[in-house]
């Protein structure tokens, strides 16, 4: 029976195996179809991911030190009492040693002289025992200072950590938001994190000038030239808010300033469809080179 049954699993696996063999072929020969036609990388949904591990894998490293650190302080504060604590006695010991000696040398001179030494060598040992205590507790207080420094310091990173982790989670929810009024809202909520954020502010100008609000992308540009005078998209965004107002010459005045300090944007200013009705202004043809015509 056994043979019988082995016989049929070598007759199947005989007919069936090319079959199957012609299905994975087939398979693979439609993946790889699937993925040359592919037009976009298929990695950018990781980017968030990558940077994410790696912001907690610098967290980790961080607590990794702060641990290390305290071992070290700690261990450095026990020796330094070891120290102290020989000293100290070594000391003690010593100066038994010298009243036993000066008691045996003395005494014929009587019991008077012996209580005098006595009390004076007591009075020394106390005030040498003092000072050394004194300076034992002046070290042990700086290594504490140091040691609340930078615990301070690793709290402060790890704070900062967090808080950046946090932007840029935000940075990429708005780069693939479609909606402007939700792009504000994200931009808002990047802007309380950080009120200083420049590029937020101006990112933020730009999708109010796209809602048709460009006197309120103008207060946003001059918040951030406020922060960051030398910010050339902050120019840029106000001059596109002058364009959509009309007034072409604040317009070319703010390109100005924005060339001044960057070519990088030449190739904007001359295809931004915001920038159209500029392109019969001399002062903006003279600022980009182009021909005026008689």
């Amino acid at each position: 029976m056994l043979s019988i049954l082995k016989q049929g699993i070598v007759l199947f696996s005989l007919l069936f195996a090319p079959l199957l063999f012609a299905a994975d072929a087939q398979k693979q020969e439609q993946a790889k179809e699937v993925i040359e036609q592919l037009e976009e990388p298929l990695y950018n949904p990781f980017v968030e991911r990558y940077v994410l591990d790696d912001l907690k894998q610098l967290r980790t490293e961080l607590a990794a030190q702060k641990a290390e650190i305290i071992q070290q302080i700690v261990d450095r504060e026990h020796n330094s009492v070891d120290r102290a604590v020989r000293y100290a006695t070594d000391t003690v010991t010593y100066f038994f040693y010298l009243i036993a000696a000066a008691t045996s040398i003395l005494v014929v001179v009587g019991w008077t002289s012996i209580r005098d030494i006595k009390e004076r060598v007591h009075s020394q040992a106390d005030e040498e025992i003092s000072r050394l205590v004194g300076e034992y507790e002046r070290r042990l207080h700086a290594i504490e200072s140091k040691l609340n420094e930078k615990t301070q310091d690793i709290e402060d990173n790890r704070e900062e950590i967090e808080l950046t982790q946090e932007r840029q989670s935000l940075w990429l929810r708005a780069a693939r938001e479609n909606n402007f009024h939700n792009k504000i809202a994200v931009y808002d909520q990047i802007l309380k994190l950080k009120s200083d954020d420049t590029e937020a502010l101006t990112y933020k100008a730009d999708a109010v000038l796209e809602l048709d609000e460009p006197q309120w992308a103008i207060n946003l540009c001059n918040q951030a030239l406020a922060i960051d005078p030398e910010n050339s998209h902050a120019f840029y965004q106000l001059a596109c808010a002058y364009t959509v107002l009309g007034m072409q010459e604040e317009a070319v005045t703010c390109l100005e300033k924005v060339l001044e300090r960057t070519d990088t944007y030449k190739e904007d200013i001359l295809s931004d469809p915001v920038m159209q009705p500029l392109h019969e202004n001399e002062h903006f043809m003279l600022l980009m080179g182009e021909e005026i015509p008689s």
